[in-house]
């Protein structure tokens, strides 16, 4: 049976396309939909672009007939833009004030309503990213749904990055005696990603293991490049952290992304390798480290103090981390170090917008806050020779409208992760301190 989908402005905001993701069902824009997006579209940040990229979508759509009459779509739905449907009665009887929100309830209602005395009962659904207009549905008796359509896996699949495989342990021997495995002899039933790390144990139960690593072209299983020595005074303290420093310090892997709760390692680790292959090694001109004044590209101009001042608060867990590793002594030691070197840049990913950045080693901290759209924007810019690295906790958002499977950083790394040229890796175990990990884990 076709249904009547009622979408939230959020919806818009958030993806577009949204307007064709409903499959041979109608879609209902309400009127006030369109004048919160009217009240958006002249912002400079994400919300402003999608405003107008949806203003286009329907000025283009119009061609094909008047949208309060419904529009064909290719997918075979109707398109269909609500003026004012019926009374706003009921829904004020509930809920008392007269809000947007309540504007587009009241339409979703109305439509219920109208296919119960049809006696078609066509199921009309809301679909909103806001929980409180869902549970406001609810309370009507009206279905109501987030949108899903941007997430690119279920929740339960998230790709982590290693596997731990169990084997006869004459294939152990093999790989110790010859120090490579044919994937294909392998016949392992599960597909292997490219640069994925592979923890071999014997399925006899002994302490027999190996720790070995997907070639870019998938085809082998070959053993780690890199020994267990320290990177700028940092040691891998377990197997996630050893694997992230192999990819990190891989100069054939441009793209990184490393996942984990606080306290497992993500910006020491990156930050380590960044310095190693920027100050020792010279394979890289400078290292820019970068950090998502959430939401990306909102102004900061409302703080006081130039723009080293305002970013400074925002920045502050990049100092920590660097003041540790130069293992500075006193208060503002730091900045003069930086100061010095010249070849390290904190920035805010609001001033990256725009630029080609060629010959970098770019770190991306709390990249679990940037949009689909927002991630493109700062890969993209990545030019000739340069690597980036983009780490988060999926689990800790800010963003009002993203979630653990929606966001920028989750999305890259389901994309990404059947390509040469990138590497994931999902750190689990906190090394921060015992109390952070069990913070982490019980709070």
């Amino acid at each position: 049976m076709k249904k009547i989908f009622v979408l939230d402005t959020n919806v818009l905001l958030h993806d577009p396309q949204a307007i064709f993701a409903f499959e041979d069902n109608e879609v209902i824009i309400p009127a006030v939909v369109l004048e919160e997006i009217d009240s958006k579209k002249r912002l400079a940040d994400e919300l402003g672009r999608n405003a107008r990229h949806v203003s286009r979508l329907l000025d283009n759509m119009r061609e094909g007939g008047h949208l309060h009459e419904g529009i064909g779509l290719e997918s075979g739905g109707v398109l269909k833009v609500e003026l004012n449907h019926r009374s706003f009665v009921r829904v004020q009887e509930m809920f008392g004030e007269m809000t947007n929100d309540n504007r587009i309830l009241a339409v979703a209602l109305n439509y219920h309503l109208e296919e119960q005395d049809k006696g078609t009962e066509r199921p009309v659904i809301i679909v909103s990213k806001d929980v409180l207009v869902r549970i406001k549905a609810d309370v009507l008796g009206i279905e109501a749904q987030d949108y899903l359509s941007d997430q690119v896996v279920a929740p339960s699949e998230v790709y982590a990055g290693y596997l731990t495989l169990k084997v006869h342990p004459s294939v152990i021997d093999e790989f110790y005696t010859y120090r490579f495995l044919s994937i294909k002899s392998l016949q392992l039933g599960t597909r292997l990603h490219p640069n994925e790390f592979v923890i071999l144990r014997d399925e006899m139960g002994t302490s027999k293991s190996a720790l070995l690593k997907v070639s870019q072209d998938a085809a082998r299983l070959e053993p780690l490049y890199l020994s267990n020595d320290p990177v700028w005074g940092i040691t891998a303290r377990n197997a996630q952290q050893r694997m992230a420093l192999e990819l990190l310090l891989n100069d054939d892997v441009p793209l990184v992304t490393l996942t984990g709760k606080a306290g497992t390692g993500k910006t020491l680790l990156a930050l380590a390798a960044g310095l190693m292959k920027v100050e020792d090694e010279h394979k890289y001109k400078k290292l820019l480290i970068a950090r998502p004044v959430v939401p990306m590209g909102k102004d900061i101009g409302y703080l006081p103090g130039e723009k080293e001042e305002k970013l400074r608060p925002w920045m502050q867990p990049i100092y920590d981390n660097l003041e540790f590793l130069f293992d500075t002594k006193k208060s503002g030691d730091i900045d003069k170090i930086l100061m010095g070197l010249g070849s390290i840049q904190v920035e805010a990913l609001t001033y990256i917008r725009g630029r080609s950045i060629p010959g970098q080693f770019i770190i991306v901290d709390e990249a679990q806050n940037l949009t689909r759209h927002e991630v493109k924007t700062i890969v993209s810019r990545v030019g000739e020779g340069s690597k980036i690295v983009l780490m988060g906790d999926p689990e800790q958002i800010d963003h009002p409208y993203l979630d653990s499977i929606s966001n920028g950083l989750t999305h890259a790394v389901e994309r990404f992760k059947q390509e040469g040229v990138s590497g994931h890796m999902t750190l689990e175990k906190g090394e921060r301190s015992k109390l952070a990990q069990l913070a982490a884990d019980l709070l």
